[in-house]
């Protein structure tokens, strides 16, 4: 409901100049806000010199299905 109530204000408010803007400002506001807060940060969870521990990471698609 809540993530509806959004989408309806934000389609309301992007019709006009001043509602972007507002959003503008919004969208800043928010992106400040969750900076500012204490936590985990993604870099900060792997070690130094060690590459990410996902296995898909750095694979790409090779052309017909070989490796």
């Amino acid at each position: 409901m809540k993530k509806l109530l959004k989408l309806v204000v934000t389609r309301w408010l992007a019709r006009t100049p001043f509602g972007l803007v507002v959003l503008g400002v919004g969208w800043w506001l928010m992106r400040k806000r969750r900076g500012d807060q204490p936590g985990e940060r993604r870099d900060a969870l792997r070690e130094p010199g060690r590459s990410s521990r996902n296995p898909y990471t750095g694979r790409r698609p090779v052309a017909g299905g070989r490796r």
